[in-house]
């Protein structure tokens, strides 16, 4: 019997040889996903910036521009790639996604204008929906009470890539802005081809649903959301955590840039020293933390922590007092995967594809909200004009909706306990 058929046949309540080796195959296709998001974080802003003459106001305006872009397209992708990976399976949605990513990172290192560079975001936006899939795959192979602790493993991915990408992407801009585009591309690639060879598929034929267009869209996506009381309300959670979560990558790199004058090679080395910590926070500590306190407490202390260090990122008056916030935000990790974990148990095997489709379709509406509304309020509270000058304040919003999470799930927290199974 072949690797991909043991995994097929083996009962979802275990976790078998194969399907740990298939847990480390996601672990390690996000984290080079994520590497090669990193690379190019602290460089496309800068060079958004240089097609815009080098001012600040407008660059920050055309990147939160993208950054809808991008979103809108995850809003319309994530529920028909869901969809698709519940009909077809997950293995095939994946692998063309990385193709894809590959492609649309050569596209982008050739970007000869703004335009081009527009282009290559809508065409990442559609392939990138498929990490939706990958956390579907993640829910397909491990056992419900365990899904908090692997989401965890699984999120210290992004940390991992986070950690070196943007760190790598800053080193590399310095010699090519168009070279971390490149490097990127050929690590999409290559994952692809790594794939191609050792992944099995995770849902077998029989716990295959039929492919409906009624579901595959973001109004269906929503109406799953909405058939559990509890479902619905962990989603307005990670709504508002998502939004709050769009004012780092919209405003990280040009805030640091304008308020504490950090080049492109600070950029990437404070954004390794988040990829450090979220690997710690998310790595380490989701299991122990979701074991000792429970899910619910687990949510209120995440984002907690996130809400405090927005508060310090906003106030911070010198680059050495912003990073002390970096590890007070990591915190936040913890609450993620609790949140995922609690929402996977609320929907059949058969709908995982659906779920994870939908709640990326409503990040992606948090996403579409977010880069162009905080990018705004930047360029409004450093424009000469402004009544008051003061560039945090994007991280004071996000940390006040860091805190409307924490308050529905305390408000939430025993409907929580009567509607989730033991």
């Amino acid at each position: 019997m072949t690797e991909g058929a043991a995994a097929q046949q083996a009962p979802v309540t275990g976790m078998t040889g194969p399907r740990r080796a298939a847990v480390g195959f996601i672990f390690i296709t996000i984290a080079l996903d994520m590497l090669s998001v990193g690379m190019i974080l602290p460089i496309l802003p800068k060079l958004i910036e240089s097609f815009s003459n080098d001012n600040t106001a407008d660059a920050a305006r055309i990147y939160g521009l993208f950054g809808t872009a991008w979103a809108l397209m995850q809003l319309f992708a994530s529920p028909i790639l869901g969809g698709l990976s519940d009909r077809f399976g997950r293995r095939p949605v994946i692998l063309l996604s990385n193709v894809g990513l590959g492609l649309d990172y050569i596209l982008m290192a050739l970007a000869p204008s703004l335009w081009w560079l527009f282009v290559g975001r809508v065409l990442s936006g559609i392939t990138s929906a498929s990490i939706s899939t990958s956390f579907a795959y993640i829910a397909d192979v491990t056992p419900a009470e365990k899904r908090a602790a692997v989401f965890g493993m699984v999120g210290a991915a992004f940390g991992l890539g986070f950690t070196f990408g943007p760190a790598i992407g800053g080193l590399l801009g310095g010699v090519d802005p168009r070279l971390p585009f490149w490097v990127a591309a050929g690590l999409s690639l290559a994952n692809a081809l790594y794939g191609l060879f050792v992944l099995p598929e995770s849902l077998p034929r029989d716990r295959r649903s039929p492919f409906r267009w009624k579901s595959a869209n973001p109004i269906g996506a929503v109406r799953l959301l909405g058939s559990n009381a509890t479902l619905a309300a962990l989603a307005v959670v990670e709504f508002c955590a998502e939004v709050a979560h769009v004012a780092l990558p919209a405003t990280f790199v040009l805030y640091t840039g304008y308020r504490y004058g950090w080049d492109q090679t600070t950029v990437g080395l404070a954004l390794a020293f988040v990829g450090i910590c979220t690997t710690i926070v998310q790595g380490g500590l989701v299991g122990p933390a979701v074991k000792l306190l429970g899910e619910r407490n687990a949510q209120i202390i995440g984002y907690g922590g996130g809400a405090l260090g927005f508060l310090i990122y906003a106030l911070a008056p010198s680059g050495a007092l912003f990073c002390i916030g970096i590890p007070v935000m990591t915190l936040w990790g913890i609450a993620g995967p609790a949140t995922s974990g609690m929402m996977t148990r609320l929907v059949s095997p058969a709908q995982q594809g659906q779920l994870q489709g939908a709640t990326t379709s409503v990040k992606s509406v948090a996403e579409l909200i977010g880069p162009f509304m905080f990018t705004m309020i930047f360029a409004y509270f450093i424009d000469a004009g402004a009544p008051l000058h003061l560039p945090g304040a994007p991280f004071l919003l996000a940390g006040a909706l860091l805190m409307v999470s924490v308050v529905i799930v305390v408000s939430a927290g025993d409907a929580t306990k009567r509607t989730l199974p033991n």
